[in-house]
């Protein structure tokens, strides 16, 4: 019969099948070792995780599981060319307008008859109704898209009176 490596109690005949140690905490907190999980997919619906072994690795550096609207898998690198200069912490990225001429300091500033645009972009908005429905919290959300508090929860609220129009 097996024996336990760390113990040497009897193992089970079924748990001498996978296992070499017992059940015993001790025995436990010493040989069990835990999976690497990866996230390959994600949408609304379902989310696809792998164990991160030899083969995933490979599979991810060859491009297997690139996102194709982003170009890549996995990585917050900015694409060559798309180099932005650092923000400080807790600033939003704001949408950028080159249809529009930028105003010059000497012209008067004229009351527009639009309200005024909302500072967050719509990746910021997609992402943050994404946490919401996920269970998130306003500041979980707001540390995740690099906004206050309030803004977030204004993205979220803001995105969910837009839906029932």
């Amino acid at each position: 019969m097996a024996q336990c490596i760390t113990c040497g109690t009897e193992l089970h005949p079924e748990r001498a099948k996978k296992y070499n140690y017992c059940m015993a905490p001790e025995c436990q907190e010493k040989n069990a070792k835990g999976l690497t999980m990866v996230a390959v997919g994600m949408n609304k619906a379902a989310d696809e995780l792998m164990i991160l072994d030899d083969r995933t690795s490979e599979d991810l550096a060859s491009g297997k599981y690139r996102d194709q609207r982003r170009g890549s898998f996995g990585t917050s690198v900015q694409a060559p060319g798309d180099q932005a200069a650092p923000r400080p912490a807790g600033t939003a990225a704001r949408p950028v307008h080159p249809a529009r001429p930028a105003r010059r300091p000497e012209q008067p500033a004229r009351r527009s008859p639009t309200p005024a645009r909302r500072p967050w972009s719509d990746k910021q908005e997609k992402l943050a109704l994404i946490y919401n429905e996920q269970g998130l919290r306003p500041d979980e959300i707001a540390q995740k898209l690099g906004v206050s508090a309030y803004t977030a929860t204004q993205i979220v609220l803001a995105a969910r009176s837009r839906a029932k129009r």
